[in-house]
């Protein structure tokens, strides 16, 4: 199957996900993961599309609750690479951080991977896991009105569709010009107050993101996921969703799925650090 091009706009220091980022437990989970059933899915492969149906079944459900949720690929997945660095001893901040690091770890790989498999469900001409798709990123798009379907959307010359932020006079849609609806549904997102409505509120999201096309990094979706649950770092990763609803920058060459492999394992670094944009 020919691989669909995705272009995207970012800043400059977020030209890729930054290496502490990369080193994450939750984002080399979450990319080992979707990227090989993604592939699959938009395939048709029968064992990627029971894998995908299986996950988007568990969607909204919590980890490890059910048993129809044990043994699912990203539980397997964050399971073996903890084994793999079960002698590392910088994986913990502290003795008694490693069963909360592991249970955050836990639900924010289950909500990515699950939320990803809800919003590539039925859709097979585009991937809908593409890296530096910011979560503030793809929902300025949406409240733009910017969609990315085959229809709608101007083809470069190798016949991928654009999904640049900008109309099509070049010009970025002011903020009080997006929709209000939107905006208010991702203020909703920036103000949960507990891991449960959060979850709720993406899927929310992520529905009307597959009904326009618009992709997500849910490798660094899981990441922020895993922060957002510590007090400490709860705050950065706010931030780092409403800079990337705000910001405008130039326009980067084109990405595709294929690339979105994640990095070689490295010693990870659990600290609260400014996350990319």
């Amino acid at each position: 199957m020919t691989t669909t091009h995705k272009q995207y706009t970012h800043s400059s220091s977020a030209a890729s996900v930054d290496d502490r980022q990369q080193r994450s437990l939750a984002y080399r989970a979450t990319l080992r993961t979707i990227v090989p059933l993604q592939r699959g899915y938009r395939d048709d492969r029968p064992a990627a599309v029971a894998a995908v149906a299986r996950l988007r079944r568990e969607a909204g459900r919590e980890v490890y609750a059910t048993a129809t949720g044990w043994g699912l690929d990203d539980l397997e997945t964050l399971t073996e690479l903890r084994e793999e660095e079960s002698n590392n001893p910088g994986r913990y901040p502290s003795r008694g951080g490693r069963a909360d690091q592991e249970e955050n770890e836990d639900r924010a790989v289950h909500l990515a991977v699950t939320l990803w498999a809800l919003h590539q469900q039925s859709v097979r001409d585009e991937p809908m896991h593409v890296t530096q798709w910011t979560l503030g990123r793809a929902v300025r798009q949406l409240a733009q009105g910017k969609s990315d379907t085959p229809d709608s959307s101007p083809r470069d010359s190798a016949g991928s569709t654009s999904s640049d932020t900008r109309d099509g006079s070049g010009a970025y849609t002011p903020v009080e010009d997006v929709s209000p609806t939107i905006r208010k549904r991702f203020v909703r997102i920036g103000t949960s107050a507990d891991f449960d409505t959060l979850g709720r509120r993406l899927r929310e999201m992520v529905l009307l993101l597959r009904n326009a096309r618009i992709p997500l990094d849910y490798g660094l979706l899981a990441d922020q996921l895993t922060r957002w649950q510590n007090a400490a770092s709860q705050g950065d990763v706010r931030r780092a969703w409403g800079r990337g609803f705000h910001y405008t920058g130039p326009k980067a060459p084109a990405l595709t799925d294929e690339q979105d492999t994640p990095a070689p394992a490295q010693t990870p670094d659990t600290s609260a650090e400014e996350p990319t944009r």
